[in-house]
């Protein structure tokens, strides 16, 4: 995937890039003297033991961990550290110029998932009712009416949790469509 990106630069930068650009077609390299031999030989000379690769892994470990301090709380949830945690790495991916054409699927995809995530709040609000009514019923009733509305609100917890988590996967699903 071709990578296009707008930057403002100084007069002298812009000025330069048209110098290279000079005598050279559509298709041709900008820096064609520039190999990663040549590049890997000045970085080392400026660290011993430093190369593209290494500095791309360290430029990419460094994003990834002021993204995760900048979106994570140590009250998030697990469902919302998790996607704390592939968003910092969609950071990195975009950094790192991981990219992907949207999957033919995805679409449908997400329209089966809008689907679950309907159909769970519909299983929520029917819980909710029979939570309310297990709860009429356990004020005037029994210890197994008690026990069946403790069921039910346990039941309608775990509702919530699986909607949570759904919803998460939605959200996480459409943000990594184009990251590789």
């Amino acid at each position: 995937i071709r990578y296009y990106n707008e930057v403002p630069v100084e007069k002298r930068v812009f000025k330069n890039l048209q110098l290279f650009m000079e005598n050279k077609s559509a298709g041709d390299d900008l820096f064609d003297r520039l190999n990663t031999q040549i590049m890997n030989k000045h970085l080392n000379e400026l660290m011993e033991g430093l190369t593209a690769k290494v500095f791309r892994t360290y430029n990419a470990s460094w994003t990834l961990q002021q993204q995760l301090d900048e979106l994570t709380s140590a009250d998030d949830t697990v469902a919302e550290k998790i996607l704390s945690y592939n968003r910092a790495n969609r950071a990195v991916a975009i950094l790192c110029n991981h990219q992907r054409s949207v999957p033919k699927g995805h679409a449908k995809s997400m329209e089966k998932l809008k689907e679950k995530i309907e159909q769970k709040k519909d299983s929520i609000m029917e819980m909710e009712r029979q939570v309310q009514d297990a709860q009429r019923q356990a004020k005037r009733g029994s210890v197994k009416e008690k026990v069946v509305y403790d069921k039910k609100k346990k039941a309608l917890d775990k509702l919530r949790d699986q909607l949570v988590r759904l919803n998460v996967q939605e959200t996480d699903k459409d943000e990594n469509k184009s990251i590789a």
